[in-house]
C-alpha cells in the first residue's frame, strides 16, 4: 500500500460547507494553488484505494493520475451532491474498473466468506462507535519505546489490511481508514448496504484475529 496507514480520520465536512464551496470555486477557475491543495490532501488516499484493485504500485499511481485529470476536465460538472473527497473516490473507482475491464480482470464476489470472531468483540448497534472493537488498543504515549510499540502495531494493522481479500479491503479502507459513512461507501462501490455490512464485518474480524495473534507472538496474517 502507498505510504503508511493513518489513524481513523473523520470524513470530509459536508459538501455544502463554506470552505469546500470556496475550494471548488477556485478549482473551477483553474486555480493551481487550489489544485495542489486537493492533491496534497487526497492523493495518498486515492493511491491506497487504487491498490485494492491493482497490485502494481506504478499502475495504482497511474489510476490516481487519471483521476486527477478527470477532476481537471470534469470539475465543472461537479454538483456538490457529495463531498469532493467522496466524488474523487467515485471517479477513481470508475477509472480502476475501466482499467480492469481493459485488462480482462473481474471483481471477485467471494469475499463475503471467511473467518469471524465473536460478536461481543464489537460495540453494539446502539453504541456511538457501533461495529468497532469493544476493547480498543491501548493509547501508548510517553517514552520512545511506547511510541515505537504503537508504530509497530499500526504497521501490523496496515499489513493485515493489505492481505485481506479485495472487496473486504476496499470496504474497510473506505470505512475505517478514510472515515466514510456506510451510504457513501455503498455509493462508491455500488453495493447494497447488506453486502457492505457483511464485508466490513469480515474485514474487521480478520484484522482483529490477526492482531490478536500478533500480540500473542504468532503469525498475524489472515488465513
Amino acid at each position: 500500500m502507498s505510504g503508511s496507514l493513518q489513524p481513523i480520520q473523520p470524513a470530509d465536512s459536508a459538501s455544502g460547507s463554506s470552505a469546500e464551496q470556496q475550494l471548488v470555486a477556485a478549482l473551477r477557475r483553474g486555480d493551481e494553488t487550489a489544485f495542489r491543495t486537493v492533491v496534497e490532501r487526497h492523493h495518498r488516499s486515492l493511491v491506497r484505494l487504487a491498490r485494492t484493485y491493482v497490485s502494481d504500485p506504478a499502475v495504482a499511481e497511474e489510476i490516481a493520475q487519471e483521476t486527477w485529470l478527470a477532476l481537471v476536465r470534469g470539475i465543472g460538472q461537479f454538483q456538490a451532491r457529495s463531498s469532493l473527497k467522496t466524488w474523487l473516490f467515485h471517479v477513481l473507482v470508475y477509472q480502476a474498473r475501466r482499467r480492469m475491464k481493459r485488462e480482462g480482470r473481474t471483481i471477485p464476489f467471494c469475499d463475503l466468506e471467511g473467518p469471524t470472531v465473536a460478536p461481543g468483540c464489537f460495540l453494539p448497534p446502539d453504541a456511538e462507535w457501533a461495529g468497532h472493537w469493544a476493547d480498543a488498543l491501548p493509547d501508548w504515549e510517553g517514552t520512545p519505546e511506547e511510541r515505537l510499540l504503537a508504530d509497530e502495531t499500526l504497521h501490523q494493522v496496515e499489513d493485515l489490511i493489505a492481505h485481506l481479500p479485495e472487496r473486504q479491503r476496499q470496504v474497510i479502507i473506505l470505512r475505517d481508514v478514510e472515515g466514510l459513512s456506510a451510504p457513501e461507501t455503498c455509493g462508491i462501490l455500488e453495493i447494497p448496504d447488506r453486502t457492505q455490512r457483511l464485508l466490513l464485518h469480515r474485514a474487521r474480524s480478520r484484522v482483529r484475529a490477526g492482531l490478536d495473534a500478533y500480540v500473542r507472538g504468532e503469525d498475524g496474517k489472515p488465513a
